[in-house]
């Protein structure tokens, strides 16, 4: 069958795929699954239940949910009726929620857990929506999800053909969401996607997939992300079942517990599993030590693909078998892929998982974009680590003059909503989108993200410097958990460092560095040598005007709650500068 609008992906699945757990969440201690006739019946139940409310197509209803089944149920079930799905993060601010309810124009707010709803039931009030709020989860005194799909069940006879009669009138070009950027500067833009935006990204991006509808994917990046949404789409296509993680702290447990092929992760996730078992590792003694770092230091030399000479294969089969076996039985013994995007990957990351055999595919994308505009393949010719891959078919790409990287495509969105000037400053009349980022073709082929444009600076001496290539680089140590390279106009960049302070500490407990907190620990001399010590093996690969000069370590850990960064875990350049506006003079006032 033609699938053209994202609800068609549910005929699709009862035609082909008749699996018992097409979705599932952990509730009460256990994981409820659903099949594809229970999430179909669930999704018909709430467009029903829509109907009956007096909902109608283009109304907006925002929903603030963590992932679980009733995500997708909601979302197909506005989706059939024409209903605008408007998802926002759960870690937002009152104040951003107060400005996105007003406005997205939204009729009604859905929220999650008890979490979540104390978040969020301060803006609702305020913003006259409480007739409309339902939640997942039974809070007193509120209306609750399940009556909507009650509703729905009762008046199913009446309704039902309604919905098949708004479902013939959708087009493939009709809008399906809004979807809010984080950003690192200004306003949230709402991204306004359309069904065919979805469904041509998805079509193009299964074919760098080697999983079938055998397969298990663990969820845990947040729908809300268009990300893990175009994924979420991209799983019910390949009618490959989707459980979704408890929170980002059973992540691992998850894994081993349903024995998941698949994942989405965004780098830093990927680094945190690393940095745990690299940990592991630190805690061996003697030859199991040695031989673990031995297969390490093999794996951050491998080149998938290529021919490394019979010695090289034989040591591999050696380390896959005594260390890397075990990696796998940690992450639950069947994970085959972990597919990266949000942020740039360390290559050191992507080498060592492969020669795991795990393979890692590193893609790049925007909100407006759908997103994927290119992605790494599993076969030979369409990965190069080091790159997001080749650029999917359909998509055009087009480097500028200054660098920057322009698209076109099916996966283009449709504008910003109620903001029609700032879509033309980003979609010329050629049609090309602008997407902010500066990169190369390699061998024409293989796309490679070099940095944001508006993050490119310029020292005294006339050099430019791509900070997060460096920023990149620096966070491959151990100690530091993030970093913002600064020193526009300079003689040199240097760094402002938020330290990785579980790393720092045992550090310190080994050093004998005694302190009360992080604000003591950070000024130890012998802490900012340590620090020093990891800057200056990372300056030794960096051109000679690129080298770190100067760094302060903040006693802050920087997170999307505190400010410091988005919701995908991007350095909100301008947030920081303002922040850290007395050490930013510190550090330029000799220089």
């Amino acid at each position: 069958m033609e699938i053209k609008r994202t609800f068609d992906l549910l005929d699709n699945m009862q035609k082909k795929y008749q699996k018992e757990d097409i979705i599932a969440g952990y509730e009460n201690r256990a994981w409820k699954r659903y099949s594809v006739t229970e999430y179909i019946e669930a999704v018909n139940h709430f467009s029903c239940g829509l109907l009956t409310l007096g909902f109608k197509p283009g109304d907006k209803i925002v929903t603030i949910v963590n992932n679980r089944p009733e995500w997708n149920i909601i979302d197909m079930g506005m989706a059939q009726i024409g209903v605008i799905h408007v998802p926002l993060y759960p870690n937002i601010t009152e104040d951003e929620y107060r400005y996105l309810f007003t406005h997205s124009e939204a009729r009604a707010v859905i929220s999650g857990n008890k979490v979540i709803y104390n978040r969020v039931v301060g803006a609702v009030k305020e913003t006259g929506l409480q007739e409309m709020f339902f939640t997942i989860d039974e809070i007193e005194g509120e209306r609750s999800f399940c009556e909507i799909i009650n509703l729905g069940k009762k008046n199913v006879a009446e309704r039902l053909p309604e919905v098949e009669k708004i479902k013939s009138k959708i087009s493939k070009d009709d809008i399906v969401t809004i979807i809010y950027t984080s950003g690192t500067t200004g306003s949230p833009k709402g991204v306004m996607l359309s069904h065919d935006n979805f469904l041509s990204n998805v079509i193009e991006s299964t074919k760098r997939l080697s999983l079938d509808h055998n397969h298990r994917a663990l969820s845990f990046l947040p729908l809300c992300h268009v990300f893990e949404r175009m994924v979420n789409y991209l799983y019910q296509y390949m009618g490959i079942s989707i459980y979704y993680s408890r929170n980002l702290g059973s992540v691992v447990s998850d894994l081993r517990e349903i024995k998941a092929h698949l994942i989405t992760s965004v780098p830093r996730v990927l680094e945190k599993i690393f940095d745990s078992i690299m940990t592991r590792g630190n805690d061996l003694t003697g030859l199991k030590k040695k031989i673990f770092f031995w297969a390490v230091n093999l794996g951050l030399h491998h080149e998938p693909f290529q021919s490394h000479g019979s010695l090289y294969s034989l040591k591999l089969k050696i380390a896959r078998k005594l260390i890397f076996s075990k990696w796998l039985e940690a992450l639950g013994g069947e994970i085959k892929l972990i597919v990266v995007g949000g942020s740039a990957l360390q290559e050191r990351l992507a080498r060592v998982f492969w020669a795991a055999g795990i393979l890692v595919q590193e893609g790049y994308g925007l909100t407006e974009t759908s997103p994927v505009i290119a992605v790494n393949g599993y076969v030979p010719g369409e990965l190069k680590i080091g790159t997001v891959g080749p650029v999917l078919e359909r998509v055009i790409v087009k480097i500028a003059e200054d660098g920057e990287i322009l698209v076109k495509g099916p996966n283009i969105m449709k504008g910003y909503y109620r903001d029609e000037e700032y879509t033309r400053e980003v979609i010329d009349e050629q049609g090309w989108f602008h997407t902010g980022d500066i990169g190369i073709l390699e061998k024409d082929k293989f796309l490679k993200i070099t940095d944001r444009k508006k993050a490119i600076f310029k020292l005294s001496g006339g050099k430019y410097i791509a900070p997060q290539v460096i920023e990149n680089h620096l966070k491959e140590s151990d100690f530091i958990e993030q970093v913002m390279v600064v020193g526009e106009y300079q003689k040199a960049p240097s760094a402002i460092i938020s330290p990785n302070f579980d790393a720092l500490h045992g550090w310190a407990a080994k050093h004998h560095v005694h302190f009360k907190s992080n604000e003591d620990l950070i000024g130890f001399p012998e802490v900012n040598q340590k620090i020093r010590k990891e800057i200056n093996k990372i300056n030794k690969i960096l051109a000679p005007h690129e080298q770190i000069k100067k760094f302060k370590l903040v006693k802050e850990e920087w997170s999307p709650e505190t400010g410091e960064l988005s919701a995908t875990l991007k350095v909100k350049r301008d947030v920081v500068a303002g922040k850290y506006e007395e050490v930013m003079d510190e550090l330029f006032e000799v220089q």
